[in-house]
């Protein structure tokens, strides 16, 4: 059938025309992370489009989150390329890649347990009110209501935002990280198991910053075992498997129980087979 898109190993589409480029947010190729002897991600090919919600699944060990870690750059990858906007990358930390235009929410949350709220919604990037030389005064009140505003654009609530991070529930620490990501406008965001501690409340208030996001035109990755969210939330489901991704699914092609077959190894697409 003819087409104006060629697919790649990964089994995304691969683009031949400038304007198909243009609408490519992140590509990997060949990225690969090992820990000595141990192949933790082998051969990533994988490719994200403006707009575009994917989800990444596996089992524990698959891969999922070594492969997100090599994108922010809190490790370093052993070989392979990170194209990102259309530019090669390679970020040094998480910081950089925030600069960039990476939002990111980790497992481990990486919040600031002595500081408030606003704090650690604006650590980093601070409103300044005044510089004179070396020294900075900080708008704290207009960080205050920007974050006021943020938490009740993602419907985030937490009863005291000048109380410290350390002294809360294990809930609102989470919705803070997710509160923190979906209130900058950013290029991309990525979500490692956002839900995976939240009850039912916080669950859905988590989904419907996704669906925000999406509603705005952001691309999303969402690290997930949550079967039922995956299927309302994303365009595409990526599969890993011992460290390889096995499968490249489209949502209205497929369903839980292809997708449990393809993380097991019950199924393989044939063009992944090193996978199975």
């Amino acid at each position: 059938m003819a087409s104006d898109m060629q697919t790649n190993i990964s089994g995304a589409s691969a683009p031949n025309s400038d304007a198909a480029l243009g609408d490519i947010i992140l590509e990997t190729r060949d990225l690969t992370k090992h820990y000595g002897g141990v192949h933790a991600l082998e051969g990533a090919n994988f490719t994200l489009r403006k707009g575009e919600h994917v989800a990444i699944m596996g089992d524990n060990g698959a891969g999922k989150s070594t492969f997100v870690r090599q994108i922010t750059g809190v490790e370093q990858r052993t070989r392979g390329e990170i194209i990102f906007d259309g530019k090669p990358v390679h970020f040094a930390g998480p910081l950089e890649a925030r600069n960039a235009g990476i939002e990111t929410v980790f497992q481990t949350l990486a919040l600031a347990d002595q500081l408030d709220v606003p704090d650690n919604l604006f650590l980093g990037r601070e409103i300044i009110k005044w510089k004179l030389g070396p020294f900075s005064v900080l708008d704290y009140k207009a960080m205050r209501q920007r974050t006021l505003d943020a938490l009740e654009k993602t419907g985030v609530k937490i009863p005291n935002i000048r109380g410290t991070i350390e002294r809360m529930s294990g809930g609102q620490r989470q919705c803070v990280a997710i509160a923190r990501t979906a209130t900058f406008h950013s290029k991309l965001t990525i979500m490692d198991e956002p839900t995976a501690a939240l009850g039912v409340q916080e669950t859905a208030q988590v989904e419907n910053i996704v669906r925000t996001l999406k509603e705005a035109g952001e691309p999303l990755i969402l690290v997930s075992h949550n079967m039922r969210q995956v299927m309302d939330l994303v365009d595409r489901i990526v599969v890993f498997r011992r460290g390889r991704i096995c499968a490249n699914l489209k949502k209205e092609e497929t369903n839980g129980e292809d997708v449990v077959a393809y993380i097991t190894g019950a199924k393989t697409q044939p063009e992944y087979e090193e996978a199975a």
